[in-house]
């Protein structure tokens, strides 16, 4: 809660001081990375709880919780420096940081890739759509971990040949695909606890949660083809753009289906009990 306050004190001092959104030195970043590294710490440690206890376990979320709270930390310090927080060796202690940051998130990495392998191979006492839904956001959020360390990898060879980091080919925008899926660990789960408020059949639970996965799968391959193929967002081919709709509709129509059964639940007053746990 700490990192996602963090976040919105900065929205805070954005709004008062002004300044672009875009670019290396921006109150964009304190702001985005406060509040997603909040809501991943906060999703880690309910996966955490989830599981059987491992020795070690205690250690390992203390030390991954303050992991995210150095980096955060570090990101604003940088931007309250009035420097960019990534990609920065001008000087050897903004290349230190950065180092840091790096080596920070690639533990971090580490530790999301074992609570995934953890939570697909051992029992987990949740309801079938709950545990499809943390077992899916948690390996996507794997996913945009790792593309998050090959943003950085790939950054700094750009950075290396005199070409700016934050693009793949001609117009490619290297962050898209880590950002497009990196939540999914937070809204999979929340489709799931909706249509269990509005009262929804276990089967139809189910099948809104594994359509929703499919949906964030499918805009995520979208994201990784456009930023490859080193064109825009949204500069798509006509297949590109149907993967995109389809994956896109995949999401919202499970989304609005859970969340219109819990509200229509709300008004009638009969909203079905959280499941224990």
């Amino acid at each position: 809660m700490v990192l996602i306050g963090s976040g919105l004190l900065h929205a805070l001092v954005w709004a008062l001081a002004g300044g672009p959104w875009e670019g290396p030195v921006t109150w964009r970043k304190p702001i985005l990375f406060g509040v997603s590294g909040g809501l991943t710490a906060l999703s880690l440690g309910w996966a955490w709880s989830k599981l059987p206890w491992r020795r070690g376990d205690a250690w390992l979320a203390a030390a991954t919780a303050w992991a995210l709270a150095v980096e955060v930390g570090l990101i604003d310090l940088q931007r309250w420096r009035g420097v960019a927080s990534h990609f920065n060796r001008g000087t050897p202690l903004d290349s230190f940081l950065y180092d840091l940051m790096g080596g920070l998130i690639l533990g971090v990495t580490l530790v999301v890739v074992d609570l995934t392998i953890r939570f697909l191979l051992r029992p987990v006492g949740l309801t079938a759509d709950m545990l499809l839904a943390a077992r899916a956001g948690l390996v996507l959020l794997a996913v945009s971990c790792l593309l998050g360390i090959w943003i950085s990898v790939h950054g700094d060879l750009r950075v290396a040949s005199g070409l700016p980091p934050e693009t793949v080919g001609a117009a490619g925008v290297a962050k898209f695909p880590h950002g497009v899926a990196i939540h999914a660990v937070q809204w999979l789960p929340l489709v799931a606890w909706a249509a269990r408020l509005g009262g929804l059949g276990d089967a139809l639970r189910l099948r809104l949660v594994a359509a929703a996965a499919a949906g964030t799968t499918l805009v995520l391959g979208y994201s990784i083809v456009q930023t490859l193929a080193g064109r825009g967002r949204f500069d798509a081919t006509p297949t590109a753009a149907a993967l995109l709709v389809v994956g896109a509709a995949c999401v919202a129509v499970p989304t609005l289906v859970a969340f219109g059964a819990a509200l229509r639940g709300w008004a009638r007053g009969d909203v079905a009990p959280a499941p224990p746990g």
